[in-house]
């Protein structure tokens, strides 16, 4: 019974109005002849196939599941994902970013990245198995061998195979210092892997011939730690050099995990029983290598969250608008019915603008961020690499934390908007709730990711690419300071630029002393920077839609609306965040272990 209209307005507007992306593109001589209409295009065509292809099989694919048959090791996907993904090939969607050197399309990530999150809003579990490939080209991209890359490039590009990345194992989590899968050499120049892993996404499935795993693996001399990690391509079935399937590799799946939500992705269990692989990049540097995908799939843990909470807000204002119940506090609003809509009482317009907010508002991050990786990767200009890189750097764990700890929220507060009913099955609100509960976790817990926020990209650099973006911020204010009817944008995000500051100095300082202050601190300080980028983009976009609030397009002050219900209802937060980071270490370890 959901629905689903792929939010292409939305993302024309930032895209066109807000960041003005077609001229930024052409001063990359990669994507000099891309203009507004070839990505529009592009999207429309993108939006049709997510809606009309992917997304009817969302509640069918999470009823159903994927089945492991255990003697063979095979697993089979939902009825529908494969011809599905089959459409997906023959319509050439795996290579639309891809390096035009190995059959690429070569258009901006920019435009992926928004024929992404429609393809989450329609269905997470299926738009997980492409998703992984594409984390498993740039790796591969980025640190394979010239023969590795003219082996397995193609046919990721193509679609033709699908990707993995296998990275934990039962007992180490995230702490991969502590895997124990080992990687033999052979006389051949190749490895012989022999070890478990778990919780591998798309790990196994037959919506592809072959399945390319991207193993971390110990090497027999290897140093103890993450220090003695190396990482090989290992596929399921053995490829000669001209890329045609051979045997079958023994890499397979021992099981499937039972999970809480995306039931139409099969989460492996993957052993390795002597599988060869061939080593990408260096010896015990695999983590290195690993990270262009480990990054990309951060990125792509907060596109599903988007995704989420887009679809979950469509379907959460169609019912509230719809379903009738009591009347409003302030006298009759359908004086002609028994009751009035539900959208007409405050708090159910708080929950539908909560999600509105965080849609809007994540998309418009998630779109510049994929602008700048987009300067980085093809400017011609090595201070632009530069910059790109840093504040990519910076926002990426906002972009996996953020919006995924938004899309929680909004998720729920969605299916609360449906009441009962909400917590049904058949009205698909509840899946969504269960499906976005797992980007919290994998690629990294959001504490790890608020950790490495302040850690590694704030306190590791004492601040350098928080200035960064802190003086796009600050250029903003100053530029805008003067206009008086963006006084009520400008002056919060102005007073929350110099808090950040502030504390950023102060847990610095406490952490001198005591190193897990940031552990105490890490958390809150992340919502706290989040609500700073989403404070810098609802601004941005309020300045062009006052602009053209007096145009008669409704579109511009539904925009206003929203950022200024943002401004009001949801930046507040970080009064309580600021002072909840500043009550420190104290409270949190002060009680001793035996009383827990």
């Amino acid at each position: 019974m959901a629905q689903y209209t792929p939010p292409l307005r939305d993302m024309q507007f930032v895209m066109h109005e807000v960041l003005d992306v077609a001229s930024e593109l052409k001063q990359l001589p990669a994507h000099a002849e891309v203009d507004v209409d070839t990505i529009n295009a592009v999207l429309e065509e993108g939006g049709k196939f997510a809606a009309e292809v992917v997304f009817p099989l969302n509640q069918s694919g999470d009823e159903e599941g994927c089945t492991l048959d255990k003697a063979t090791h095979e697993v089979k996907a939902p009825k529908g994902f494969k011809e599905a993904y089959m459409q997906y090939v023959e319509g050439g969607w795996p290579s639309l970013s891809c390096d035009p050197e190995f059959g690429g399309q070569g258009l901006p990530i920019t435009v992926n990245q928004c024929f992404y999150e429609m393809l989450n809003s329609a269905n997470q579990a299926w738009t997980m198995y492409p998703g992984l490939s594409h984390g498993a080209y740039e790796a591969l991209h980025a640190h394979g061998t010239p023969e590795q890359k003219a082996t397995y490039l193609p046919r990721l590009t193509s679609g033709k195979w699908t990707g993995t990345m296998c990275l934990t194992e039962p007992h180490c989590g995230t702490d991969l210092g502590l895997l124990r899968t080992k990687a033999e050499p052979q006389a051949d120049g190749t490895y012989k892997i022999t070890g478990q892993k778990i919780f591998i996404s798309a790990g196994e499935h037959d919506l592809a011939e072959n399945i390319v795993h991207l193993v971390l693996a110990r090497l027999p001399d290897a140093p103890q730690g993450s220090k003695g990690i190396s990482l090989f391509v290992v596929p399921k079935f053995l490829v000669d050099t001209d890329g045609r399937i051979g045997a079958r590799n023994p890499v397979f799946c021992a099981g499937l995990e039972h999970k809480m939500g995306i039931h139409g992705n099969a989460t492996a269990q993957i052993v390795l029983d002597g599988a060869i692989g061939t080593l990408v990049g260096e010896p015990n540097k695999g983590l290195q290598a690993m990270f262009v995908m480990m990054n990309a799939a951060r990125l792509g843990v907060g596109m599903q969250s988007l995704g989420l909470t887009e679809v979950a807000y469509q379907n959460a204002v169609a019912y509230a608008k719809d379903r009738i119940q009591m009347r409003s506090l302030s006298g009759p609003k359908a004086a002609d019915k028994p009751a009035d809509p539900i959208i007409v009482h405050p708090d159910v317009r708080k929950m539908l603008l909560t999600a509105r907010a965080y849609a809007e508002g994540g998309r418009a991050l998630a779109i510049w961020t994929a602008l700048q990786i987009d300067k980085e990767i093809s400017s011609d200009d090595e201070d632009v690499k530069r910059e790109c890189a840093d504040l990519v750097a910076l926002v990426t764990p906002i972009v996996k934390a953020f919006l995924t700890d938004n899309g929680w929220i909004a998720t729920s507060h969605c299916m609360q908007v449906f009441g009962g009913h909400g917590y049904i099955k058949e009205w698909g609100m509840e899946q969504y709730v269960r499906d976005a509960r797992i980007n919290m976790i994998y690629e990294g817990t959001n504490t790890i990711q608020s950790l490495d926020l302040l850690g590694r990209k704030v306190l590791g650099d004492n601040g350098a690419k928080l200035k960064k973006f802190g003086k796009m911020v600050q250029e903003f204010i100053e530029d805008e300071g003067v206009n008086e009817n963006m006084q009520e944008f400008v002056n919060p995000l102005a007073d929350l630029g110099d808090k950040v500051t502030k504390l950023t100095t102060e847990i610095g300082m406490k952490a001198f002393q005591n190193p897990d202050e940031v552990g105490a601190a890490a958390v809150d300080y992340l919502r706290v920077c989040g609500h700073l980028v989403f404070g810098y983009f609802w601004a941005r976009m309020a300045k062009v839609a006052l602009a053209k609030v007096d145009s008669g397009d409704p579109f511009y002050k539904a925009k206003l609306a929203t950022a200024r219900f943002y401004f009001a209802k949801l930046l507040p937060e970080t009064a309580s965040l600021i002072r909840s980071a500043r009550a420190g270490v104290k409270p949190l370890m002060e009680m001793d272990e035996a009383l827990f």
